[in-house]
Formats: C-alpha cells, sequence, structure tokens
C-alpha cells in the first residue's frame, strides 16, 4: 500500500503550500492520462492497430524520458537541501535509490541502476536523451548505451553519445552495445583495459527462481573460463551419448546433469545433500490419488484443491513447489530427508512468535523469522535475507522478538539507518516512510502460500515479496521451528500442537530439511515418527 505525505489531511485551501499544490496537481495531470489510455477504443483494422502499437511504444520511451528526468531533478533537490544542512558530500543523498525504488515498485537494486540511468542520461548523454525523448529508441536502448560507456571519462563519453546520435534508431540492441563498446575501447584503451581487470573480479555464482518449479543458476566469469566450461560439458554429454548412457536424456539435459555432479560430487544429479527448507502442509506432503476413509474419515477426496492435499510447498528464500514435486524431491532422492513440525497462528497462518532476552537474534528465533519472511521484508525488494534486525531499535528498547524482527537484505537494513527514513512493524505488517513522507505498507504473509481458504473468507488479499499472502487461512494449524524459550503452552492452539510439547530431534538436522503442518490422524503421526526415526539412523550410520 502507498500513501502520499499528509495523504488523507487536507490537501488545498489557505495554508497549503504552492509547491506541494503545484507538485500535487502534475501528479494529477499525469494520472488523468490513465483514464485516456484505458478508454481506447478496439482498432478497427490491422494497420491501425499496428499504428497504435508504434505510437504507444514512443509514448512509452517519451514517459521513460520524463521519469528520467524527474529522477534526475529529485537527485539535484535533495542534494543541495543537503548541502545547505551542512551535510558532506560524500554523504549526500544516500538512501535516495531506496526511495526511488519504492516509487516504482521495484528492489532497491534495480533503484539505484535506475537513478544511476537519469544522471547519466540528463548529465552526459544529451543525443540518447533527445532520442528517448523523442520515442525512436526504447529505454532499453539509453540503457544499453550507458552501460558500455559507464567507464569511460566524461568527455570521451560525450563523444561516444555524439558518434552514436545517428545510429541509435536503426541498429539492434546487440549490434548497437557493440558498436558503443568498440568506441570507447579506441577512444580510450588504458580504462578498457581496467575496466575489463575490474569485471573479473566481480566474477560470481547466483541463483534465481524459473518457471515450472525449475532455477538459473548463473555464474559470471571471464569469457574463456565460460567458453571452456561449456566446451567441456558438450565433450563430455557427446561421450556419454556415444556410449549408450544417455538413458533417453537430451544433450542439454546431460550437460545440465554433469554440471551438478560435478559441483557436487554426486554419482547422480538428484542426490545432492544439501540442506533447504521446503515448508509444506501435511496433507500435501503425504497426498492420495484416491479417497482414503483410513486416513480421511470424512470422505474427503484429498485431490480436490479445496482440501489442501495439492497446496504448493515452498522452497524458501525461492519461491513455491507443486505438490507432488515436492513429495519427489523427498522420497526419491538417496540424500537424508529430516522433518521438522513447524507451528503457526490458525487462523493467519503466520508462524508463532518466539521472544529472547539477547540482544542479537540466534537460534531458533534467527531460523523462525527468516523461514517467516522468506525474502527482504521490504515492499518489492526480493533479495535474500542477511540481516535479521530490529525494527523498533534495541537502543530504544526495541525487544528481541518476532514481532519487533525483520529480515532484511544487507542494503535495506543500511537504508533504514539514513536519516529521516523509520520502519515500524509488528508480527502482521512493516510500514516504511522515507525522507518525503511516503509510506510503503506490507503485510506479512502466511507460511505456505496457496492454501485453500477457510469457508466464507474473503478474497485473497495480495502482498509485495516473493510469497503470495492471504487475508485468511483454514483452522488446521501450521508448525514452528525448534522451541527454545517457549515454555508455556499458547492460548488456541489443541494439545497435540502446542509448542512446548514439540518434540525436539537430536542430532541436529543437516542436508535436507522438511518442515510440514502438524498430522491429522493417528496413521501419518506413526509415519511421521517412523520417517523422523529413519533419518536419524541414515545420520547415525554415515557418522
Amino acid at each position: 500500500m502507498f500513501e502520499g505525505p499528509g495523504e488523507g489531511e487536507s490537501g488545498g485551501g489557505l495554508g497549503a503550500d504552492p509547491a506541494a499544490t503545484g507538485s500535487a496537481a502534475g501528479a494529477a495531470g499525469i494520472r488523468a492520462c490513465l483514464s485516456v489510455l484505458t478508454g481506447l477504443p478496439r482498432p478497427s483494422t490491422e494497420a491501425e492497430a499496428v499504428d497504435r502499437i508504434r505510437s504507444l511504444e514512443e509514448l512509452k520511451s517519451a514517459c521513460a524520458a520524463a521519469q528520467g528526468r524527474t529522477t534526475a531533478a529529485l537527485h539535484g533537490l535533495r542534494t543541495e537541501a543537503e548541502a545547505e544542512q551542512g551535510i558532506p558530500a560524500r554523504d549526500r543523498g544516500r538512501g535516495l535509490a531506496a526511495e526511488v525504488a519504492l516509487a516504482r515498485r521495484e528492489s532497491p537494486n534495480t533503484g539505484s541502476r535506475d537513478l544511476g540511468l537519469a544522471r547519466a542520461l540528463c548529465e552526459e548523454m544529451p543525443h540518447t536523451l533527445a532520442a528517448l525523448t523523442r520515442g525512436v529508441i526504447s529505454e532499453w536502448k539509453a540503457t544499453i548505451m550507458c552501460r558500455e560507456t559507464a567507464w569511460l571519462p566524461v568527455e570521451a563519453r560525450h563523444q561516444v553519445d555524439e558518434l552514436m546520435a545517428d545510429r541509435l534508431e536503426d541498429l539492434g540492441a546487440k549490434k548497437l552495445a557493440g558498436v558503443a563498446r568498440a568506441h570507447a575501447q579506441r577512444l580510450d584503451q588504458a580504462s578498457a583495459v581496467e575496466q575489463m581487470n575490474r569485471s573479473e573480479r566481480e566474477r560470481r555464482v547466483s541463483v534465481r527462481p524459473a518457471p515450472g518449479g525449475m532455477a538459473y543458476l548463473t555464474a559470471l566469469l571471464p569469457m574463456a573460463h565460460a567458453v571452456g566450461c561449456l566446451g567441456s560439458l558438450k565433450t563430455s554429454a557427446a561421450t556419454t551419448i556415444g556410449t549408450g548412457e544417455r538413458s533417453g536424456r537430451t544433450q542439454d539435459q546431460i550437460m545440465a546433469d554433469l554440471l551438478v555432479e560435478r559441483i557436487t560430487g554426486q554419482a547422480k544429479a538428484e542426490d545432492v545433500p544439501v540442506e533447504i527448507h521446503l515448508v509444506m502442509t501435511d496433507r500435501s506432503l503425504w497426498g492420495a490419488t484416491e479417497v482414503n476413509t483410513a486416513r480421511d474419515p470424512s470422505g474427503e477426496d484429498p485431490n480436490d484443491p479445496a482440501s489442501g492435499s495439492v497446496t504448493p510447498a515452498w522452497l524458501v528464500g525461492h519461491g513455491p513447489l507443486p505438490a507432488e514435486v515436492a513429495r519427489r524431491v523427498i522420497t526419491d532422492s538417496e540424500a537424508e530427508v529430516f522433518i521438522r513440525r513447524l507451528y503457526t497462528e490458525p487462523t493467519s497462518g503466520q508462524l508463532v512468535a518466539m521472544d529472547s532476552a539477547r540482544r542479537t537474534f540466534s537460534g531458533a528465533l534467527r531460523r523462525m523469522i527468516l523461514v517467516r519472511d522468506d525474502t527482504c521484508r521490504t515492499p518489492y525488494c526480493d533479495a535474500p535475507v542477511k540481516h535479521v534486525d530490529h525494527v523498533t531499535p534495541f537502543r530504544d528498547g526495541g525487544a528481541t522478538s518476532a514481532a519487533n524482527a525483520s529480515g532484511l537484505c544487507a542494503r535495506c537494513n543500511y537504508t533504514k539507518e539514513n536519516p529521516a527514513w523509520s520502519h515500524t512493524a509488528d508480527g502482521d505488517r512493516l510500514a516504511v516512510t522515507t525522507p518525503t513522507g511516503h509510506r510503503y505498507t506490507v503485510r506479512t504473509p502466511p507460511l505456505v502460500a496457496g492454501a485453500p481458504p477457510a469457508p466464507g473468507a474473503g478474497p485473497p488479499a495480495v502482498a509485495s515479496g516473493n510469497r503470495p499472502l492471504q487475508s485468511e487461512r483454514g483452522p488446521t494449524g501450521l508448525g514452528c521451528l525448534p522451541t527454545e524459550g517457549l515454555t508455556a503452552p499458547r492460548p488456541g492452539l489443541p494439545p497435540e500442537v502446542r509448542p512446548d510439547r514439540a518434540w525436539r530431534p537430536q542430532p541436529d538436522p543437516v542436508l535436507g530439511h522438511v518442515s510440514f503442518w502438524p498430522a491429522n490422524s493417528v496413521l501419518e503421526q506413526a509415519v511421521i515418527q517412523l520417517l523422523m526415526a529413519t533419518a536419524v539412523a541414515r545420520r547415525a550410520g554415515a557418522d
């Protein structure tokens, strides 16, 4: 949810700030254009449709240019104001990229790139900005021009911008990048070599979710190393196919399996021994293909989406997995699997709170926050959680508790310490207020997204962040992490899921880690205990 400064109060009349009134009028005029676009009639001919597509594309580019100029103006206003306050030049504008990101509903990292792009276009690349304003190039082409010249001195950057002015519209994105890079390297060879050395120091590996329960494992490597890795995988895959060991796999599939096997040292790619937090409901864990009255005396079809047996599991920090795929992750692997019960508040689906007398978040309480927040809690930021920190600082009397905790990426945690920034939160929501007085609120999502709503519940709410949010949850409880610090029963929980009676397995889990809702029958409880005993026995045997 977004609120402007003073929203809900009288915005005009006597005493109104003329600058604020003019700003509001400008924003209102821009919003009025939305209604015009919304009311566009359906094109009557194919030619009209194509003409409109081109016109709308040009409008998108002009809007991007206007947004860039406004962003650069915001930077100028902020730095001028901070200069008048005596703030050193190196400290001016801190946190501004995060404000831009919130206004654009983007991650802080993307907001930082947008701020840099706006300043580069307005201050150093007038020809590219003019082409964007006329609508003859896209924002992506403008980004390419800035990216390929970012390491140049200002004068050399001006030269590349001028040299490319007549070719911006005609060249495709890939060709544009190559030609601009060639001009840049010719104009300043020493800086080009330094840029390549700097880029090599930034090599890294990352992962991001992909559709279909997949993920992209990306390695940023020097060109020679990357080509060598790909060549080695292709050669090995061709050998596997030639010896008849392909097992029905394509060359691409074999290359992917070889990559996993070589990195992890496993004989089979699916047996990777890695600790993951896979959160799923009890019915999703056990699944079914037909109604089993021994397990469910009600005769309810467990394959019905409303029954909960097909509720997607949630891989903490990455996203949902179909229930059947999650069951295969658990049952079809030779890697160790550990099951840990998690308890949640029955109606909201959120984890049961845990308190600590310590100043830092550690142990079970920290693990609980990591599972609860999934990714950085700041609105629109999906970065991995690096810091679990107090919302109300400990120095100001803030408690070390789940209600006063936020899982944040390092960038967002440092940003909230800047002057005029504030975070307020409880276990249900987080509100971020920026120096301009704008307020952004995000609700805490339930532990497992995609579960069927309780009978009579309203439509699902929407939350920013990686995990979707639902307004209500069914009467079935979830579970919570190990129970250090929980000694008293929690009201509202049935006796069999009271946190003070949660079983503490020994030894502590490593490798596979599965969390799920508590069982609804004696049979399921018995199977749980059997799986736990098997996992511990396998761990002991491995030791």
